[in-house]
């Protein structure tokens, strides 16, 4: 599916949902003590949080003082899975978690905050299927030199075996 275009509710994602914010306070009233530091981070985190789904992947960027880039092609996604716990749900929050082939335990992207994480699940699921199977029919398309040449060794292979068997006979 790549070189489709990109749904407009989708390519017009940027920003992450206020309700993200809301969570953040939760995850950073859980620190206690920590709370105004880690509410400092998670704000920072919120505001300055960025999407962006192309042809080719996806973009995501936060960060003041230290500034996370990830841009993860379709081709590389591997797996996708929802998580969400009490809160998020109540929040009507779900992750997003794009999981490549780089061996991590972790995953790559988690996708925080964004509007029907079912439809971007199903929308990932696509480009990633239609990243994998373009690459094979383009390959199946049209005979390469290498394969006509396969097709003779092994008719050659086919007409020695004979000529032994006769022999053997």
């Amino acid at each position: 599916m790549p070189g489709a275009p990109i749904p407009p509710e989708i390519a017009r994602l940027e920003r992450p949902r206020e309700e993200l914010l809301t969570w953040y306070f939760f995850k950073a009233l859980a620190t206690l003590l920590a709370f105004p530091v880690t509410m400092l981070v998670f704000y920072f985190r919120y505001h300055t949080m960025r999407y962006k789904f192309d042809e080719e992947g996806i973009h995501m960027s936060w960060g003041i003082l230290m500034r996370h880039e990830i841009m993860l092609n379709y081709s590389r996604i591997q797996d996708i899975q929802l998580h969400s716990n009490v809160i998020e749900r109540w929040l009507g929050l779900m992750r997003i978690e794009v999981q490549t082939a780089a061996g991590a335990s972790d995953s790559e992207m988690t996708l925080e905050g964004l509007p029907n994480p079912e439809a971007m699940r199903d929308f990932l699921y696509s480009r990633m299927r239609g990243a994998h199977t373009a690459a094979p029919a383009a390959a199946n398309a049209a005979p390469e030199p290498l394969q006509a040449v396969l097709l003779e060794v092994a008719s050659e292979l086919r007409s020695i075996r004979e000529i032994l068997e006769a022999r053997k006979a």
